[in-house]
């Protein structure tokens, strides 16, 4: 019996909305006003063209996000280098302190040596990627007034 009335109290469907949008509007486009309307659409991220289109009409913030496939290259080869980077010079500690562990004075000197010449072309070859880091965050990074 109790099976019954509870049934009967619930109704179907969902909740209805406080303050429905009932009200419709229509308008007309060129093929070129709509080409634009529709990138703008696309690269405002909004899911929903009405939602897009009462944002535009109402002056909400509109967010656009472009992704430059180039610059998110660059950056990703840039992470990978750096981290390789880091590496060399893990590597390099680890070798100073095996060849005074391992070998003479004057034998780990002589190797330390060659060792510092490599690092001065390694230093060199870093002041390069900084100096070419620099260019493109100027070119093609940097937000033009």
């Amino acid at each position: 019996m109790r099976e019954k009335n509870n049934n009967k109290k619930r109704k179907g469907g969902r909740t209805p909305k406080s303050d429905p949008s009932i009200h419709r509007h229509v308008f007309r486009l060129t093929d070129t006003e709509n080409a634009k309307l529709l990138s703008l659409f696309e690269t405002s991220g909004i899911p929903n063209k009405a939602k897009f289109i009462t944002s535009l009409l109402f002056s909400k913030e509109m967010k656009t996000i472009k992704i430059d496939k180039g610059t998110v290259d660059f950056y990703m080869r840039l992470t990978s280098f750096h981290s390789q980077f880091r590496s060399v010079g893990v590597n390099y500690n680890q070798i100073v302190k095996l060849l005074y562990r391992h070998f003479s004075e004057k034998k780990a000197a002589a190797f330390l040596y060659k060792l510092e010449k490599q690092t001065a072309e390694m230093a060199a070859i870093c002041q390069k990627i900084i100096q070419i880091t620099e260019e493109f965050d100027a070119k093609y990074l940097k937000k033009q007034p």
